[in-house]
């Protein structure tokens, strides 16, 4: 018999558990703020694109040397995700990103 869940005791799952639960609460507020509904048919499509841009930026940021913990990658996900919709015509209030400003750079070059 098994020793219960082996991957939930890997310290590299239970951070990166870590970092999707905060990703989710930050996406949830955000699309409270901006009056999105989370069951909108278009998050598909959006979310996907946010995606393949918070994987590039991530990588960006690991290879700086930048922080990458569950709080950052929150921000840089919303970051990507706001870029995602605005390049639809959502238009997103400043007041509602994240005020990191050395993100909110790196997320602008990697998606330029």
């Amino acid at each position: 018999m098994t020793d219960g869940d082996a991957w939930g005791r890997d310290p590299q799952i239970c951070y990166m558990r870590t970092v999707f639960a905060a990703i989710e609460r930050a996406q949830k507020e955000f699309l409270r703020t901006l009056g999105i509904s989370p069951v909108d048919s278009r998050l598909r499509r959006f979310r996907d694109v946010a995606l393949a841009l918070f994987e590039r930026s991530w990588v960006a940021a690991m290879r700086r040397g930048m922080k990458t913990g569950d709080d950052s990658a929150a921000e840089i996900y919303i970051l990507c995700l706001a870029r995602a919709l605005s390049m639809r015509g959502i238009e997103i209030p400043p007041a509602s990103l994240p005020g990191n400003e050395e993100l909110k750079r790196l997320v602008d070059e990697v998606t330029e």
